[in-house]
C-alpha cells in the first residue's frame, strides 16, 4: 500500500513520539542499574549517568547473600500466583453472570461495581474491617481485599458480552449447562483477555505494598516491594541521623539499594514475554464496546 506523504510525515511523528516515550521509561532502569554495578566513589561524586563506573559487584553478592531477600521474593512469587489465580476465578465467576441476556438485576449489580471505582471507605476503615476478621498478620490481608479489580472485571464482562450469541443458543440445543458452556466454550475463546487480566493482576500485587505496609507485622509475610520499602527508609534515617551527629548504624550505599531494586524488578519483567503474543489481542477484545 502505497503511502501519501500526509502519512508518511504522521507515521514518523508517531514513532519518533514513541521512542521518546520508550526512553523515558528505559533510561531510569538503565541508569538504576548502573549505579548497581558502580563504586561507591563514583556514585558519591555524581560521576554514574547510562554507564557503570569502577564496577563492582559487591552490592549484587549481599543482596543474594541476604536470606531475608531471598525469603521475600519466594514468598511474594507465591503470594503474585496465588492471588493472580484466585483473582482470575472470582472476575470470571462475576463477570459471566453479568455477561448473560437473560439475567435479571444485573444492571443494578453493574451499576453498584462501577461505583465502588469511584467510592472508598478510606484507609483506617478498611483497618479496623480487616483487624475485625482477625486477618491482620495474614497472607489473606493481602488477597482478599484486592480480590476483584472493578475495572479488569468490566473488561471481562464486555469481552463475554461480544461472543455471538448463536454460540449460547447451540450451547443449549446440546444440553449444555451454564458450567459447562463457561468452560468448555466461552474460556477457550477468551484466552487472550484472561492472559491480560492475568498480566495486570500479577503486576498490580507485585509491585504493591501498602496493604503490607499496614496490615503485615510479621517479617515473614514481608513481600519483597515492602522489604525494599524498608531498605531505602532505614538509609534514609541512617542518613539524617549521621548528619545530626548521632551514632545509628551505617547508611546503606546507594549501590546496594539500586541492586536490590533490580532484584524486585526483574523477576516480574520476565513473565513479560511468555504473555506477549496474548497481550495486545487481549487489549483489543476488551476495549471493543459491546
Amino acid at each position: 500500500m502505497v503511502q501519501n506523504p500526509a502519512e508518511k510525515i504522521g507515521n514518523m511523528v508517531i514513532i519518533i513520539l514513541l521512542g521518546i516515550f520508550c526512553l523515558f521509561c528505559i533510561v531510569p532502569m538503565i541508569h538504576i542499574f548502573s549505579l548497581s554495578l558502580s563504586g561507591n566513589r563514583a556514585i558519591m561524586s555524581g560521576e554514574v549517568t547510562l554507564w557503570p563506573i569502577d564496577i563492582n559487584f559487591e552490592p549484587y553478592k549481599n543482596v543474594f547473600g541476604d536470606m531475608s531477600m531471598i525469603r521475600s521474593l519466594l514468598f511474594t512469587i507465591w503470594l503474585v500466583a496465588g492471588y493472580t489465580i484466585v483473582s482470575l476465578i472470582a472476575t470470571i465467576l462475576a463477570a459471566y453472570p453479568l455477561s448473560r441476556r437473560n439475567f435479571k438485576g444485573k444492571n443494578i449489580l453493574f451499576a453498584l461495581i462501577i461505583i465502588t471505582m469511584f467510592f472508598n471507605p478510606g484507609i483506617i476503615p478498611n483497618y479496623l474491617l480487616i483487624k475485625e476478621l482477625h486477618m491482620l498478620n495474614s497472607v489473606w490481608s493481602l488477597i482478599l481485599p484486592l480480590l476483584i479489580n472493578a475495572f479488569l472485571l468490566i473488561i471481562l464482562k464486555t469481552s463475554f458480552t461480544q461472543l455471538p450469541a448463536e454460540l449460547e443458543d447451540s450451547a443449549w440445543m446440546d444440553g449444555c449447562g451454564h458450567f459447562r458452556y463457561l468452560l468448555r466454550i466461552v474460556l477457550p475463546l477468551s484466552l487472550p483477555i484472561l492472559a491480560t487480566l492475568a498480566l495486570y493482576s500479577a503486576v498490580d500485587r507485585w509491585n504493591m505494598f501498602q496493604d503490607a505496609l499496614f496490615y503485615i507485622n510479621d517479617s515473614n509475610l514481608y513481600p519483597i516491594q515492602q522489604k525494599l520499602y524498608q531498605i531505602v527508609i532505614n538509609s534514609q534515617v541512617n542518613d539524617a541521623t549521621a548528619q545530626e551527629g548521632f551514632g545509628g548504624s551505617a547508611p546503606v550505599p546507594e549501590s546496594l539499594q539500586a541492586a536490590s531494586i533490580m532484584f524486585a524488578t526483574v523477576p516480574i519483567l520476565l513473565v513479560y514475554p511468555w504473555l506477549q503474543r496474548y497481550f495486545i489481542s487481549g487489549m483489543l477484545v476488551g476495549a471493543v464496546k459491546g
